[in-house]
């Protein structure tokens, strides 16, 4: 490890390596990573455990996989019912290289097209396994009567998502997310009912335990007693989600947080490529000061929907009918002919910023900047009729007139763009490993699949491929190490550990302050965006981690945490969240800070073509940025994972 700090503010540990992946051809490594993969029989899994938390797509179809395989599973979530996980949320589709339509799809276009969208920093094993699976993914929830939207024929039907030709994304409407957690939830809940999984709900992990350096349990807070409880296990998967919610205005449930993976990144797991934060093009808004969250609209929409904003600054007020076609700018089209509106999200958030920024904005000023640009189906309704826009779209834009009051049949939808998913996460292996042997991670709370920026549809086909495909054959690799030797409740790791969740609940309830949790929150979620957002600098990003510090002390020193820690508490709750998100803030910013590049939606203002597009760097950031937790007030440790293109050209991204 590097002694001395490095930029005043982490020091350099040893190069991280993926050991797991086999050798060979990239189209069989999948095959041959299952087959050498130790068995478990199924006599010996009865008497094998593993604790799963949450409840999302991959956590609710791994317990289902894994209760169904024989193991005892034991489910956490902190919502009222698995139902309730943010996969929820997902509207537009998920993507599988089935090439139903006949346009040239395949398993390899689906691996380039995600590795191209991530910018090239994607793990290319990982990814060409995802591809490889997603036939699978469609065929499991057909079979569970997952209602996929059809064609008049009763096949499958399938639409485009951004960043690529081809459609390959199957839907349900716009409630996909829902549709697909249905399938997954009721998979779970016929576990449930078969005794070989225990379902935990309103339960929040606050901590991780760690046995003899492998993880075997968590310590969690029963939300509506206060009871903090301990359990344990042979292993434990973290399906927790993303940590958009850093930012406090996002497209995320209000619930969405960092703990889980935050207790394990403390205890030795590494965070992969924190900075790498997904900007949604298609959002409604921002309201004004008070809101306290952010609405996506799917991207489908940009199927049928043409984005513009007016050409003139003088014509922002006027209503966009009275504004003629020649005085707008329909600028996706015109800057990416290629692709036009249906660019990768990256691209079509920092353009939407770019026109806003020029003063070209549409909707009501908020905080004395117009933030919104026009996605207009007028073209669509004149072409299709609209019967068979409300067909395709009908409950999306229900949605939209509920929150806006505004009738987008008759005129624009105002969007812009918002946070929405993390492609960061805890660092894993080909097997879905940390660095914690006996920890495995999922779906978005990993870093593995998505690189810099994720393409739209990717999200569900990562968590269902994590959870029924995946996991479950790599854990039983490790599971067939055992039996393991049962841990007392007594042994000093895991009394290390209650005793740490206690007097952290006790030192928030203790500082009695005079300042909000949520006052704290939307103060970090303002530095964030503001400073490592769409757009980053080092000025900028030394200045937010200073400012991120100086909350930080505020907080410990002035937070009024109400009620008491026996029994319901929210404020309590959002307490524990916010401390975590104040210390991976400023983990974000340094990461952002030492990646001097631009790269998938994260523009750095040092690093830019003559034209304004990013600008990569291979020579020097052509890898994977693994953290690992120094101490409290220490510095971080950087380790490196050099990231090999075999099978894909690395070359500057371009959608004209």
């Amino acid at each position: 490890m590097t002694e001395t700090l490095i930029a005043g503010l982490y020091r350099e540990g040893e190069p991280v390596a993926d050991t797991k992946a086999p050798a060979g051809d990239i189209a069989s490594k999948w095959t041959t990573r299952q087959f050498d993969a130790a068995l478990v029989n199924p006599a010996n899994r009865r008497k094998l455990s593993v604790i799963i938390v949450g409840t999302g797509l991959a956590g609710a179809s791994a317990g289902a996989t894994l209760g169904e395989a024989g193991y005892q599973v034991k489910s956490f979530c902190y919502q009222d019912s698995p139902r309730r996980a943010h996969s929820i949320a997902a509207q537009g589709g998920i993507n599988a290289a089935k090439n139903y339509k006949g346009d040239g799809d395949s398993t390899h276009r689906l691996f380039y097209d995600t590795v191209k969208g991530g910018d090239y920093r994607s793990r290319e094993t990982n990814v060409y396994r995802l591809a490889e699976v997603s036939a699978d993914i469609i065929d499991q929830c057909v079979a569970q009567g997952v209602p996929f939207a059809r064609e008049y024929g009763g096949l499958l039907d399938n639409r485009s998502f951004g960043g690529v030709q081809v459609s390959r994304t199957f839907y349900a409407r716009g409630q996909t997310g829902q549709q697909l957690l249905i399938g997954a939830y009721q998979a779970l809940e016929r576990q449930i009912a078969a005794g070989t999984v225990e379902m935990f709900a309103r339960h929040e992990m606050l901590e991780l335990v760690v046995v003899d350096g492998k993880a075997r349990g968590i310590i969690a807070r029963d939300m509506v007693t206060g009871e903090i409880e301990t359990h344990m296990a042979d292993a434990v998967v973290l399906a927790s989600g993303g940590y958009g919610n850093v930012f406090y205005l996002s497209t995320n449930a209000m619930g969405c947080n960092v703990t889980a993976s935050w207790r394990a990144h403390r205890k030795g797991a590494y965070f992969g490529n924190p900075c790498y934060t997904q900007i949604h093009p298609t959002c409604i808004p921002q309201a004004g000061e008070h809101q306290s969250k952010l609405t996506l609209m799917s991207e489908s929409l940009r199927n049928d929907g043409r984005i513009w904003v007016p050409k003139k600054e003088e014509d922002c007020d006027k209503n966009p009918q009275e504004i003629p076609e020649e005085d707008r700018d329909y600028y996706l089209e015109r800057i990416y002919p290629g692709f036009g509106n249906l660019v990768p999200r990256d691209i079509a958030s920092r353009q939407a910023k770019n026109m806003c920024d020029e003063g070209r904005g549409v909707g009501p000023a908020v905080d004395g900047v117009r933030r919104g640009v026009y996605l207009d189906f007028a073209d669509a309704i004149s072409r299709l009729g609209e019967d068979a826009v409300r067909n395709k779209y009908g409950n999306l834009f229900d949605m939209y007139e509920r929150i806006t009051g505004e009738n987008p049949y008759a005129v624009p939808m105002r969007i812009y763009p918002a946070v929405h998913y993390t492609m960061g996460g805890l660092w894993v292996d080909y097997d879905l490993e940390s660095t914690i042997p006996g920890l495995f991670v999922t779906g978005e709370a990993n870093f593995s699949d998505h690189g810099a920026n994720r393409l739209g549809a990717s999200a569900l086909m990562q968590g269902l491929a994590d959870g029924y495909f995946v996991l479950p054959n790599t854990i039983r690799d490790y599971l067939a190490k055992g039996p393991f030797t049962p841990v007392a409740e007594d042994d000093p790791a895991v009394v290390e550990a209650q005793q740490e969740v206690q007097a952290r609940v006790e030192r928030l309830m203790s500082v009695n302050g005079t300042r909000s949790v949520d006052s704290y929150h939307k103060a970090l979620g303002k530095i964030m965006w503001e400073k490592c957002g769409m757009e980053r600098s080092e000025e900028g990003l030394r200045e937010a981690i200073e400012e991120i510090r100086a909350l930080r002390h505020d907080f410990w020193s002035n937070v009024r945490v109400l009620g008491d820690p026996m029994g319901l508490n929210q404020s309590l709750e959002k307490a524990g969240r916010v401390a975590d998100f104040f210390e991976l803030g400023e983990l974000m910013c340094v990461d952002a800070l030492h990646r001097r590049e631009s790269c998938g939606g994260h523009f750095r203002a040092e690093s830019q073509t003559e034209d304004g597009e990013a600008l990569r760097h291979d020579d020097e950031y052509a890898y994977v940025a693994a953290w690992e937790w120094g101490g409290d007030d220490e510095a971080p440790i950087l380790h490196k994972e050099d990231l090999v293109y075999e099978h894909i050209e690395l070359k500057q991204r371009s959608y004209k």
